[in-house]
């Protein structure tokens, strides 16, 4: 069984940046597809990027251009890079594992491999 626990949210302006961090446990890590969710008030989790165990990454049409995932996988560690962010972004962010994974997946709701960790909250607003 894998964990997550996601970090690094908080309140920014729009138009700033944040980084989140999510250190998953396990050895299985650095084989895995991992994903980004973001839960807004009201709406169903989201899937917003992808990397996998090659570093090829993917990303809902809502954040390509301005979101960068990327992975360490010496420390179980999947990063979020969120630059221009905007007051639709307001949400709480998780990692999982896609899983099934298709690239429609992106921008919607998917299964997940592994229960939810708590979450970080980032909140943009002025």
């Amino acid at each position: 069984q894998m964990q997550f626990v996601e970090s690094g949210g908080g309140l920014v302006q729009p138009g700033g940046s944040l980084r989140l961090s999510c250190a998953a446990s396990g050895s299985m890590f650095s084989i895995y597809r991992m994903g980004w969710y973001h839960q807004a008030p009201g709406k169903q989790r989201e899937l917003v990027a992808v990397i996998d165990n090659g570093h090829t990454t993917n990303y809902a049409d809502s954040v390509r251009g301005r979101f960068t995932i990327s992975r360490d996988n010496a420390k179980n560690t999947v990063y979020l890079q969120m630059n221009r962010l905007k007051s639709e972004d307001t949400a709480v962010y998780y990692c999982n594992v896609p899983s099934p994974y298709n690239p429609r997946d992106l921008g919607h709701n998917t299964a997940t491999l592994y229960n939810w960790g708590q979450g970080t909250q980032v909140t943009v607003s002025s």
